[in-house]
């Protein structure tokens, strides 16, 4: 099977296909909505062959379905239908949840997303459970986000959010019981020193995760298992 992946991110749509090398990418921003994005797609690959598709949501989703809109797009992308518009099967998880998929190799794996806001997943013996940890409370008043994310990277220094990514990454694993945690996202860069059973991730690994959707009996819903 070959598998057509997007990853819809705030900046830019970052798409690759089976037997590709190569990605595209396409800009994006707040006046992107799904139809737009399928267009751009679909001129973007014309002549690519793909039997399914795979989407990385940069939001919450809910048994393959978006249930709020995108806080960095355009309106629409709750009630699209994107099996319609790309007339082919469609599986959708949170963005995070991609990437944490891609970047899985056994365990239990805590995958946190450094990036505009704060993106988490976690799969444990290769049950996939998206996670929305971002918007709870941390300290001071402010979320794990408004720490981490970027807001928390202009408002710290790189100095300071540095020991704060540290201390939620310890936090985290410890109250999750994680094996080990992979930190993922643009600023996962900016972490000079990974606490103790953390490694880096790659954005790339997203495709590999959109490709994993489709393996095995793996259907998209958390309570299924992915295999390899």
């Amino acid at each position: 099977m070959k598998i057509l992946v997007i990853d819809v991110g705030g900046t830019h749509v970052k798409v690759l296909a089976t037997g590709h090398k190569k990605r595209v990418e396409i800009p994006s921003g707040p006046k992107m909505h799904p139809a737009k994005m399928v267009a751009a797609v679909r001129a973007a690959t014309a002549g690519w062959e793909y039997d399914a598709v795979s989407i990385g949501y940069p939001g919450v989703v809910l048994q393959g379905r978006p249930m709020v809109e995108p806080r960095h797009l355009a309106p629409g992308w709750v009630r699209f239908d994107f099996k319609k518009a790309f007339g082919r099967p469609v599986r959708i998880v949170n963005d995070a949840a991609m990437q944490a998929l891609g970047s899985y190799e056994g365990g239990r794996m805590l995958f946190l997303g450094l990036g505009t806001g704060l993106g988490s997943a976690m799969i444990i013996e290769h049950v996939l459970g998206p996670m929305e940890l971002a918007h709870l409370p941390y300290k001071k008043g402010r979320s794990y986000e408004e720490y981490v994310g970027l807001d928390g990277l202009k408002r710290l220094g790189k100095k300071k959010w540095r020991r704060e990514v540290k201390e939620v990454v310890l936090q985290l694993k410890n109250a999750l019981q994680a094996g080990y945690v992979v930190l993922g996202g643009g600023n996962a860069r900016l972490v000079k020193k990974l606490p103790p059973d953390t490694r880096l991730g790659d954005n790339s690994n997203a495709f590999r995760g959109g490709f994993r959707l489709w393996n095995g009996r793996y259907a998209g819903a958390t309570h299924k298992r992915i295999t390899h």
